[in-house]
């Protein structure tokens, strides 16, 4: 299934490697592989579109944000962990210097002033409205086969958010055993699936817990691993490329992520098939899938009953879902995903779609071979 814009993506490549590598090249020499991939990834995204400045025209003038957002692209490219590395790499390295747009003779922005400008870009949401532009601008009016979603532990360098002991949930009160008495009505609560049935997309974001706390989740080996920080949801279509994705508390159920991702990801593409584990087994679940247009693929639990086995075809199709997996090892092994040394959810959200912008741009010029 052809799932890219190929004339497209392929008048883009040629002009980045007919036009502007030769020029890049005559002005500062030889370009290493990872500086050219910085090249062609910054040309991808055009981050420098979704900059607007804060300036008003009074003071000092601030420094060029287009520059430093390019800067913080090619910083989840390069792998670098920190921005004081960041900032070293572009001092003595005049090739980076130039593709990212900073002056040779200028002395560089200080650590503190790339540091404002982050937080500014995470406050916009700049990497999230970049990537979605991105995601529509390749992938909206194809058809994909398969959108594969799965969370992924996210380690932060933060204590765990004290919960407010006034907002505290009240006590959970037995349930009276055995069958009911004549005449006797029973409430049965509706579940936290259920209660997001029907909520716009706005009402499911802005519900869904964001601050740091403490989770724990089974490994593909059944192993339980603990963490403190958070949990990044992502759906990936089949070609590799990531579509949507948000942050949430390290402790929040993988399903209650399914219907937000869902609703983002049916905004930017069209796809013909949900693929999840078993965490997301919900009829809740299934049906909101359906009401998309969409199939879900959901490996059953038996929750200590009789599992429910795929077809064969399915089966067959549910084998796609190790995108997923890729994706989340490559985000974390390449881009950053690993190494999280800010605080707070906008900020750790922010650094993670700097590696997903990345990654996409990335994935998508692997499609070419």
């Amino acid at each position: 299934m052809n799932t890219t814009q190929r004339t497209g993506i392929m008048q883009r490549w040629r002009i980045v490697q007919e036009e502007l590598m030769p020029e890049l090249r005559a002005e500062v020499g030889a370009l290493t592989p990872k500086l050219v991939q910085v090249v062609h990834t910054l040309e991808w995204v055009r981050i420098e579109e979704f900059v607007s400045s804060a300036w008003g025209g009074y003071g000092r003038p601030e420094h060029d944000r287009k520059m430093l957002a390019s800067a913080f692209v090619a910083k989840a490219v390069l792998g670098l962990s920190t921005t004081a590395g960041l900032i070293e790499r572009l001092a003595i390295d005049g090739a980076l210097r130039r593709i990212c747009g900073f002056s040779m003779w200028k002395k560089l922005p200080s650590e503190s002033t790339f540091s404002r400008a982050f937080a500014e870009f995470a406050e916009a949401g700049l990497a999230e409205r970049t990537h979605a532009a991105l995601v529509k601008e390749t992938l909206g009016e194809q058809l994909i086969g398969h959108i594969s979603r799965d969370g992924t532990a996210i380690e932060a360098r933060e204590k765990p958010a004290k919960r407010d002991k006034a907002a505290a949930p009240a006590p959970v009160v037995a349930k009276k055993r055995g069958r009911p008495c004549k005449g006797e009505v029973r409430e049965v609560k509706p579940g936290k699936l259920e209660l997001q049935r029907g909520k716009p997309l706005a009402e499911l974001l802005k519900e869904l817990p964001r601050e740091c706390d403490r989770g724990s989740k089974c490994n593909a080996q059944g192993y339980k691993n603990s963490w403190n920080g958070y949990k990044l949801h992502i759906d990936t279509a089949d070609c590799g490329v990531p579509v949507s994705a948000l942050l949430s508390s390290a402790s929040m159920h993988d399903s209650l992520a399914a219907m937000p991702l869902a609703m983002m990801t049916a905004e930017r593409v069209t796809n013909c098939y949900d693929l999840m584990d078993a965490a997301y087994c919900s009829s809740v679940l299934r049906a909101h899938s359906r009401s998309l247009g969409h199939v879900p693929l959901i490996d059953h639990n038996p929750r200590k009953g009789e599992k429910i086995e795929f077809t064969l075809s399915e089966a067959q199709r549910y084998k796609e879902r190790s995108q997923a997996e890729r994706t989340n090892a490559r985000l974390k092994d390449d881009y950053g995903g690993r190494y999280i040394r800010v605080r707070g959810n906008a900020k750790v959200m922010s650094h993670l779609m700097f590696g997903i912008l990345a990654l996409t741009a990335n994935q998508l010029m692997r499609l070419l071979t």
